[in-house]
């Protein structure tokens, strides 16, 4: 599916992977949704790709219906979903801060994996009733993590929500297909987003180093890159791609 003139649907989509993922699509002539819980963030990449910005919880069903309502008023019936939004969290099951509070394991675990497919199902409701373009109906795209494989020591809701995407992508793919409906998961290494930001430049240095080839933290915008190709590629489904650089987290 080619992206000029297609509307888009981001979640996150007010930085980070989100925000980079808004202006590649646009840049193809995409009409670009940025959906993301901070309203000032959702405006600012909005005027920046001259798209709508919606904002809510991708947990909340009435909140992520009508932000789809208001991105197709604007747009027409969204193509494409993006599904960015995410939120991080580390801490041993037993450690110095006590056992592991349940809620914290709920929480993170309703956002990234619960909150991917509610947005996912919430989409393909409002796509399935459109017409086909060409030989597909739309795309959609999830963001899982190389923790979904190689989790680290701390990041046990974290790994076990992005796991859970990674699961999701085959059966979702194949539960669609009778719809024309692609799905794939894409799962990022280490990045330069909002979740690394706060570190020092020795510190981010050091991160870079640990991946084999680039030896360096990843680029939003490549991120952004490999969204585009998925989307122009009408082959690609049922697929969890790793960009990454190799790399293959050790235990801490």
């Amino acid at each position: 599916m080619q992206l000029k003139d297609v509307a888009v649907f981001i979640t996150g989509g007010g930085s980070g992977l989100g925000a980079a993922t808004a202006r590649a699509m646009a840049a193809k002539g995409a009409k670009v949704a940025v959906f993301d819980q901070h309203k000032e963030n959702a405006e600012k990449v909005a005027a920046e790709v001259k798209g709508v910005a919606t904002v809510g919880d991708v947990t909340d069903e009435e909140q992520v219906k009508a932000a789809i309502a208001k991105a197709e008023a604007a747009h027409g019936v969204a193509r494409v979903l993006m599904n960015c939004a995410g939120i991080g969290g580390s801490q041993r099951i037993i450690g110095k801060e006590g056992t592991y509070p349940l809620a914290k394991f709920a929480r993170i675990i309703n956002v990234n994996l619960i909150g991917t497919f509610n947005v996912l199902r919430l989409f393909s409701e409002r796509l399935v009733p459109a017409p086909t373009v060409g030989e597909e109906r739309g795309v959609i795209i999830n963001t899982a993590s190389v923790a979904a494989y190689e989790g680290q020591i701390g990041q046990i809701a974290y790994s076990a929500s992005k796991g859970g995407v990674v699961g999701l992508t085959i059966p979702a793919a194949r539960d669609l297909a009778q719809h024309k409906i692609r799905v794939n998961t894409i799962a990022p290494g280490l990045f330069l987003t909002p979740l690394l930001m706060g570190l020092n430049e020795e510190a981010r240095k050091s991160l870079g180093a640990q991946v084999p080839h680039p030896a360096r933290l990843g680029d939003a915008g490549e991120y952004g890159a490999l969204a585009v190709h998925i989307v122009e590629n009408p082959m690609l489904n049922g697929e969890t791609i790793r960009l990454d650089g190799a790399i293959r987290m050790a235990p801490r």
